[in-house]
């Protein structure tokens, strides 16, 4: 079987002759080669082993997801953009958690991110994009606000994924209280692949070329893997009147999160 598998793979490679050639040094020599064994999905092993430039760090292994409390660094960066402040429902670092996970970028590549949610949220982040990362759902970016000044439009026009934000006075769009971002219980995900109505200036933010609800990368369809996933833990797509295609939260007005079936 492992002899059969290897030649297979080896073939497709046009510089290895695999005719009478021992199993062991096939084994080898397919592991020189950067080629899939198969042509199904790649498995979690095969993402983290693609193949990168000459130069390029070896690439790590997958990791599991993991939650810890916002490093005082972060939180410090956090306060600093305006992102907690005085009249926010998150006054405390204690109320949020980083969840650190695994995710593969628009070329395949693993990458390690991060979501800052409320802490009675962080298992079912952790869940939800743990298995978006099994089924090779692709994400541009995941980092924090911060990094953008606290400016959701910034982050959104660089296609990040984040979570908590207590947005500025000019970039919100519900009472701060009341708001699943400003409470850590919302995700916009791949904002460029799947925008929102902004009906202050009646136009897609961040931008409009993915406005059409079509297949392709990234983007989230109604009872695909991702709406599926995050309906399966009970959160809201869309939860607002207008198109809002990147959003999920736990309901409005935010209320602590309790898993379905609890």
């Amino acid at each position: 079987m492992l002899e059969t598998r290897v030649k297979r793979s080896l073939a497709r490679c046009s510089h290895i002759v695999v005719h009478a050639v021992p199993v062991t040094l096939l084994a080898l020599l397919f592991a020189s080669c950067s080629i899939p064994a198969d042509d199904s999905r790649p498995s979690r092993t095969e993402v983290a082993s693609i193949e990168t430039p000459t130069g390029a760090p070896t690439p790590r292994q997958p990791q599991d997801a993991v939650i810890r409390r916002v490093p005082q660094r972060q939180w410090d960066a956090m306060v600093q953009a305006g992102m907690v402040r005085e009249g926010c429902p998150v006054t405390e670092r204690s109320q949020l958690r980083r969840v650190e996970v695994d995710h593969v970028d628009f070329e395949g590549v693993l990458r390690r991110g991060h979501l800052v949610v409320n802490a009675d949220t962080a298992e079912t982040a952790a869940r939800i994009f743990t298995r978006l990362y099994e089924e090779g759902f692709p994400i541009r970016r995941m980092r924090g606000v911060e990094k953008y000044g606290g400016d959701t439009l910034r982050s959104l026009q660089a296609d990040n994924t984040s979570a908590y934000n207590c947005r500025r006075p000019d970039q919100i769009n519900a009472p701060v209280l009341e708001s699943p971002h400003a409470n850590g219980r919302a995700i916009d995900i791949n904002p460029r692949e799947n925008p929102w109505m902004d009906l202050r200036c009646k136009c897609w933010s961040p931008g409009p070329e993915n406005a059409p609800r079509t297949p392709g990368p990234g983007k989230i369809l109604r009872r695909d893997v991702v709406w599926q996933t995050f309906i399966d833990e009970g959160w809201i797509w869309q939860n607002i009147p207008v198109p809002d295609y990147m959003h999920f939260d736990t309901g409005y007005p935010s209320t602590p999160y309790t898993q379905p079936g609890s």
